[in-house]
């Protein structure tokens, strides 16, 4: 949820300076922060190939350009009617539209199939604006200026007031359904714009409002780019590196729990990769809600590791049989039959033997179909802890490896400690032992 705060908290702090009198800069100096947001935010969308960002900063430049010129016919000022009011009200019904579709649209990078579309249905639009708002004659610049000292600004039509509120409403959905910061950036960007078409659409304050909103679109680059360093794509877990950074902070006593998917492979050679995606997403959901305080992380194929800080293995043993048994428990339905699963009859994939005349129980849908339409999955763990004499975090690590091992060479589906081997409690066969 830091993604969606921190933008907020940003905005907020925004309009505290601006309407406290604590800055004080003048509209050319807000003007030059404008455009230097603007040039850094579309060089950084061109290197890091992120064509949402880009079209949106584009959107958030022609609405302020659309309105400060038009509201140069009514000297710098916004009046009831007029060029620059009609600007206000085509940028204030286009911008919700244009986020919600900048929303909706795939990140495909810059490539002309994708960017030719947007870049032309812009142009329209900057074209239809230009047109309805052109000056008629000398008399409705003068008909339309209103004096230095108005300080309020018409109020705003109810139709842009309800879409900006639409748009707000579906971006936020988005968010909260995928947890993605672009979604979170074109949604507190489009707060920013509202603010600055509220008070006023053109002059000091808008203008930081626009400058405001530029700058939260290229801090969601900034957040995306940090996700994708530190959270896994598939699984949304912390990844690898995120659990190495978190190796530098321990302090005994904590413990490391190491836990892999048992026979994940042979679970992509029967059901295909798509399916072994779904047994990831699956696992990772169940080891997201790992109690005792804690934190998963990928860290790499099929394997994961937990850290649990101030916790010893005997305080831990019970929240990672609980996982255990979790994992076990749970199951989903396959999408589609894949075709290696068809080619592969059950008697052959039955029949496969690892270890001289021990047999391997091979995937098997929970329904028992000759058709599977629903699996599930179980992992095997290994943990060790911190001790007075061991608190290196790479030897914690070698030991729960381990005792991984162990619980694999014991036959899978089970907890297993540093020390002697412990019984094991199942709560029902596994689909995939």
């Amino acid at each position: 949820m830091k993604s969606l705060l921190i933008p907020g908290i940003f905005l907020l702090g925004v309009a505290v300076l601006l309407h406290s009198g604590l800055v004080t800069a003048g509209v050319a100096l807000i003007a030059t922060a404008f455009y230097g947001v603007l040039i850094a935010g579309l060089l950084m969308t061109w290197r890091f190939h992120s064509s949402r960002i880009f079209l949106g900063l584009l959107v958030v430049f022609l609405s302020e350009q659309a309105i400060s010129f038009f509201s140069s016919f009514s000297a710098g000022h916004i009046a009831a009617s007029g060029p620059g009011r009609t600007a206000v009200a085509a940028v204030g019904l286009l911008m919700p539209v244009n986020f919600v579709l900048l929303s909706f649209t795939k990140e495909k990078g810059f490539v002309s199939s994708s960017m030719f579309p947007a870049g032309l249905l812009l142009f329209v639009q900057s074209v239809v604006v230009a047109v309805l708002c052109r000056p008629e004659s000398e008399s409705l610049k003068a008909a339309t200026r209103i004096p230095r000292h108005a300080l309020l600004p018409p109020p705003l039509p109810f139709a842009i007031l309800l879409g900006f509120a639409a748009a707000a409403v579906i971006l936020l959905t988005r968010f909260l359904l995928f947890h993605k910061p672009a979604e979170a950036g074109l949604l507190w960007a489009l707060a920013a714009s509202f603010l600055a078409l509220r008070f006023g659409a053109a002059g000091r304050i808008p203008t930081a409002y626009f400058t405001a909103a530029g700058f939260i679109l290229v801090g969601s680059i900034v957040e995306t780019s940090y996700l994708l360093a530190y959270h896994d794509e598939l699984t949304a877990l912390p990844s690898r590196r995120a659990f190495h950074d978190a190796l530098l902070g321990l302090k005994a006593p904590y413990s490391i729990a190491m836990v892999d998917i048992d026979h994940f492979k042979r679970c992509n050679d029967t059901y295909g990769h798509d399916t072994g995606d779904q047994v990831l997403r699956l696992v990772a959901s169940r080891l997201e809600k790992v109690t005792g305080g804690g934190q998963a992380y990928r860290c790499g194929g099929e394997e994961f590791a937990i850290i649990f800080p101030d916790k010893t293995t005997l305080e831990v043993l019970d929240h990672l049989e609980n996982l255990r048994a979790a994992i076990e428990a749970s199951s989903f339905r396959l999408r589609s039959t894949d075709r290696r699963q068809r080619a592969r009859g059950p008697e052959r994939r039955n029949s496969r033997k690892t270890g001289g005349s021990k047999s391997v129980h091979a995937p098997r849908p929970l329904s028992g179909s000759n058709s599977p339409k629903e699996i599930s999955v179980t992992a095997s763990i290994g943990v060790a802890s911190s001790t007075r004499e061991n608190d290196s975090a790479e030897e914690i690590i070698e030991a729960a490896d381990k005792a991984l091992y162990r619980a694999k060479s014991a036959g899978r589906n089970r907890v297993e400690t540093v020390s002697s081997p412990r019984r094991r409690t199942r709560s029902k066969a596994a689909s995939i032992a």
